[in-house]
């Protein structure tokens, strides 16, 4: 049987840098000890993956495919703040918090979060309005991008270990 691993259908579907770029971020979340799950309900037949660290999501990887006519060699990252306020305030530097800025997921009413509208998030020191709860999209992430993608699951995955060890 074939094995459900994004690599496969990543290598399947993807070519050239989007492909490179989208396995090596892949590898980067495998090395930082990351679980991927893939998605079922809406999502099951989708080429989507539910990425978590100790059981706890960190974000979500789409490849070629969603309502929002995703073409042939795209995928998204979203980032889950999981009612954490981990990007609140974090001390990063202003190019990432640049990068991270023009990425913010704006809510587009769909509805999946229950709150319509989008709510006001605070994302490293400035305010955004009518935010989605994934905070965070990154369509086809070129090299900077993935290297700020990198470092949002870094933060998100210390904010993980520090909620577990309060426990």
């Amino acid at each position: 049987m074939f094995e459900q691993r994004i690599e496969n259908f990543i290598g399947g579907v993807l070519t050239g840098d989007v492909q490179k770029n989208a396995l090596e971020f892949v590898a980067y979340l495998r090395a930082s000890e990351m679980l991927f799950e893939r998605g079922k309900g809406y999502w099951e037949d989708k080429l989507y993956w539910l990425i978590k660290y100790k059981n706890e999501y960190v974000c979500f990887i789409l490849i070629n495919g969603s309502e929002e006519k995703i073409e042939h060699d795209d995928w998204i990252i979203w980032s889950d703040d999981s009612g954490s306020n981990w990007f609140e305030d974090f001390p990063i530097d202003e190019h990432i918090k640049e990068i991270v800025w023009e990425n913010i997921d704006f809510c587009a009413n769909c509805g999946s979060c229950g709150n319509p509208g989008g709510t006001r998030k605070m994302i490293f020191g400035k305010e955004f309005n009518n935010v989605c709860i994934t905070t965070m999209k990154f369509k086809n992430p070129d090299i900077e991008a993935l290297e700020c993608m990198k470092k949002m699951v870094e933060i998100r995955k210390n904010d993980i270990l520090k909620t577990h060890e309060g426990i």
